[in-house]
């Protein structure tokens, strides 16, 4: 069994679509990290980290969705953490990180939605 084995079994499909975000741990003028998307859905972001997050840490979020409009501000909750293979000896660790938002407003998740939908990852009659 590897260690991606059961993760892919997410309640909103998602797609692999670049965004920048700027993650922090407890309040924002505490650790600050700046990263970008592996990929998105309405319930959640999977991310690429170079430093390991504890499983189910809260944190803050802030998503430029490339969509010319205000970036989606919310909190999350670490789902997941994997630590990326095939690294280089020497280089730094990375690893893919799943947060599930826990307080994105209904509008923010909208425009996820969209995204999705125009990227065909997202059937049209779902909700």
């Amino acid at each position: 069994m590897s260690a991606w084995d059961g993760l892919n079994r997410r309640k909103f499909p998602r797609a692999k679509y670049p965004c920048m975000v700027t993650l922090w741990l407890g309040s924002q003028d505490e650790e600050i990290f700046l990263t970008h998307t592996e990929n998105i859905g309405v319930g959640g972001v999977c991310l690429i980290l170079n430093q390991r997050l504890e499983r189910l840490s809260e944190v803050g979020l802030e998503i430029d969705l490339l969509d010319l409009e205000d970036h989606v501000k919310c909190r999350g909750k670490t789902m997941w953490v994997v630590e990326k293979k095939g690294k280089e000896s020497g280089s730094p660790a990375a690893y893919d990180v799943g947060i599930e938002f826990i307080d994105i407003c209904a509008s923010d998740q909208r425009r996820i939605q969209t995204i999705v939908q125009q990227l065909g990852r997202y059937p049209q009659n779902k909700a």
